[in-house]
């Protein structure tokens, strides 16, 4: 029986007041996030974070001053080392990209324990440059050099997987006919944004957040005997002076809200609940769409550990086991992007 590392990756978050502003560094002076030469990156990113602290403290401090990303990750984790036991010795790990635990770290657990084969596994269904690149990129060169050399086995995103699109759909379905007893509704498919140069330059994010979205509302009208309903597709979290992709989420909730309509909120590219949800969603657009005269506002939770989305992470590792080690893979074992997305992880493997 065959001993397998499988590594989950995550942004991370600041596990103390004192944690935001490092951990805000980490961020900006990462080369996929701000893309400029090095010495002006880290420049800027030092300025950045010292500026944005502040507010970014008092963010955390509305859900007990500290990201609940790590402890919701190691619960995945879990979930997912039961659902491999029959694998043979399988163990999970958790690698964050900006707070500990950093790739660094966990490279060293994962050499010391030697495993047969690595299995690396974003906690992003959706693929960026952004997100899982640069997770992958830092593992690489990580294991480098502290002169890992298992077979290594790379999942690149998952954005249609049934079990995923399952456990959105039937979570939906529920709130789904809750609101429309009390009038027209419409579903707003919230995800993180990017800036607009970055999908300009070929990264696949955006195009597949709406393969997930149309996935989603396929099922969610079979199951309801084919009856449509009102939904958009949006983006929140803008940070910066830049153009971003759009429409933005607030946007969306002052159209809906103009218009009467009640709004279920559904995070469809978070799989873990954290300040974008709980603060930015759960409070502030709330009250933008109180505000606004929104007849209600109903959020959608993260999957966490829901069924569909363990069952998904687990078959991704079967899936990526059994094919040929280094070149990274989409779920379904082929290139999920269009040949134009010059960004996607295959292509780039090419």
């Amino acid at each position: 029986m065959r001993r397998v590392a499988v590594v989950l990756f995550n942004l991370g978050g600041p596990d103390s007041p004192d944690a935001v502003q490092p951990f805000l560094h980490n961020l900006f002076a990462d080369p996929a996030i701000l893309r400029v030469p090095g010495w002006l990156r880290w420049l800027l990113a030092r300025f950045i974070a010292r500026r944005r602290a502040p507010v970014a403290r008092a963010i955390y401090a509305r859900i007990g001053g500290r990201s609940p990303i790590l402890p919701q990750s190691l619960e995945q984790a879990a979930a997912l080392q039961a659902a491999l036991g029959e694998l043979g010795e399988v163990r999970v790990f958790v690698a964050m990209r900006y707070w500990h635990p950093r790739a660094a770290a966990v490279v060293r657990e994962v050499a010391e324990w030697r495993p047969d084969a690595v299995v690396l596994l974003p906690l992003y269904p959706q693929y960026s440059t952004t997100t899982s690149a640069s997770s992958l990129t830092e593992w690489r060169d990580c294991a480098k050099a502290a002169d890992l050399h298992a077979p290594l086995h790379v999942v690149c995103c998952y954005a249609e997987a049934p079990g995923l699109v399952s456990a959105h759909a039937e979570a939906l379905l529920q709130r789904l006919a809750e609101a429309e007893q009390g009038g027209p509704t419409r579903v707003l498919f919230s995800a993180h944004g990017l800036p607009q140069k970055v999908v300009d330059a070929g990264d696949p994010y955006q195009w597949q957040v709406e393969r997930t979205v149309e996935a989603v509302v396929r099922q969610v009208r079979q199951q309801r005997g084919g009856r449509t309903f009102d939904f958009s597709i949006c983006y929140q979290s803008r940070v910066g002076p830049l153009k971003w992709i759009g429409p933005s989420t607030e946007a969306e909730i002052s159209r809906a809200a103009a218009s009467g309509l009640g709004l279920i909120v559904v995070p469809i590219a978070f799989v873990s609940e954290h300040s974008e949800t709980l603060v930015e969603l759960d409070i502030e657009y709330r009250e933008r769409a109180h505000q606004a005269g929104a007849r209600q506002f109903l959020r959608i939770p993260a999957l966490g550990v829901a069924d569909g989305f363990i069952g998904t992470l687990s078959r991704a590792v079967r899936q990526a086991l059994a094919r040929p080690s280094e070149r990274p893979c989409a779920f379904q074992g082929k290139r999920a992007c269009p040949a134009r997305f010059k960004g996607c992880a295959m292509q780039a493997a090419t």
